[in-house]
């Protein structure tokens, strides 16, 4: 084997497509790999196809990656829907599905679905700690969720109503969002009118950036916390409108390259030299820039591991023994985990406030559970 074949699915169009760049990121990276000599003396063939957001048609091309194409596994496909209409497929036939780019609780199943596995901080737990930040500092707030409808909302709330237990009758109104759903005006009008002073938004980057549009139209300035997934500067506030934004709160896992308390740090200057000669068309304010290089990072590490063994069983093997991976671009603090039996490689996040340019963390690096983690 001279080439490794590794397959990817991304939505560079669609109602998704703000998540594309992810896709091309890693494209850049992997060519950097192979202009460096490759891994292990071998070079990197990524294929990514273009599933348009569109469950059918991820099925459609990652048959076509494994049966057409040949690869040796599937590397951080986009989505939760579409990661589930290949899951059962990928499993049965033993490929490993690896660091899924989906925060939902359910890649985190190595007894029913030893082949796949995710990556991100699960969604769950990200509620969980906007809970404990809200009973912290706002005790008597009216909540209003606006959701996106699938298990990226639904995990959501339940870690927020999980976080807030008997305090869960804080939120008085909620209204959902379906990808496809061309606005979220009416759904913003609807919260408004609840009485909420506390709004949390769980959706992707289009309908997040039209909803601090909408607010901003309203008038309505609750206190406002957002999904980390549509947190990015360039493809969610920029659009917005950066004021539109101030007092935003958000959590972290990944550095913040437009952060000027970043400007001296070693790996931002690594990741911008990488931006100059393989992505230079990138937008540097957008954090799935960054998350596509983390990854990219995770999976070679991986493939490290398995040395001249590229087997499937032995890169699910190594994929699933990760010890206190430190990549460049995540957090001071946050690390990567794995084992046989917890395929959840990243547990930690960062709350982080937005000043109207650049995101501020704030407080110690926080699990799932709301506890603080040094």
């Amino acid at each position: 084997m001279t080439t490794i074949k590794i397959g990817n699915t991304m939505p560079y169009s669609g109602p998704a497509s703000a998540y594309g760049v992810i896709g091309k990121t890693e494209s850049a990276y992997f060519r950097m790999v192979n202009d460096l000599g490759g891994i292990n003396g071998r070079q990197i063939e990524f294929i990514s196809y273009d599933d348009a957001n569109s469950p059918p048609k991820t099925a459609e091309q990652v048959r076509k990656l494994v049966e057409g194409d040949e690869v040796l596994f599937m590397f951080n496909p986009l989505g939760t829907t579409r990661n589930g209409a290949i899951q059962k497929y990928l499993n049965a036939k033993k490929i490993p599905q690896l660091f899924v780019a989906s925060g939902a609780s359910k890649w985190d199943d190595p007894a029913r679905y030893p082949w796949t596995m995710g990556f991100q901080p699960n969604y769950r737990s990200e509620g969980r700690i906007f809970a404990s930040y809200i009973l912290a500092n706002y005790p008597s707030a009216k909540i209003a969720i606006l959701y996106q409808n699938d298990d990226f909302g639904k995990d959501e709330i339940k870690g927020i109503r999980d976080g807030l237990g008997k305090s869960a009758d804080m939120i008085v109104a909620s209204a959902s969002v379906e990808l496809t759903d061309p606005t979220v005006d009416s759904q913003i009008v609807s919260l408004k009118s609840s009485g909420a002073d506390l709004l949390i938004t769980l959706v992707a980057p289009k309908a997040a950036s039209q909803s601090l549009r909408k607010l901003a139209e309203l008038g309505w300035k609750p206190v406002h916390l957002i999904a980390n997934v549509a947190s990015s500067i360039g493809s969610v506030l920029k659009p917005a409108g950066l004021e539109n934004a101030k007092g935003l709160v958000s959590t972290a896992y990944l550095k913040d390259p437009s952060d000027p308390a970043m400007k001296d740090d070693l790996a931002v200057k690594a990741w911008s030299s990488f931006m100059d000669k393989y992505y230079p068309e990138g937008d540097r304010s957008n954090s799935n820039v960054v998350f596509g290089y983390v990854l990219s990072q995770a999976i070679l590490q991986v493939l490290r591991q398995c040395g001249d063994d590229l087997s499937r069983e032995n890169i699910r093997t190594q994929a699933a023994n990760l010890r206190n991976l430190n990549l460049d671009m995540l957090l001071p603090g946050i690390t990567v985990n794995t084992a046989p039996d917890d395929y959840s490689p990243i547990e930690q996040m960062q709350l982080m406030t937005f000043d109207g340019t650049s995101w501020n963390l704030q407080g110690e690096v926080l699990t799932g559970e709301g506890g603080s983690r040094r």
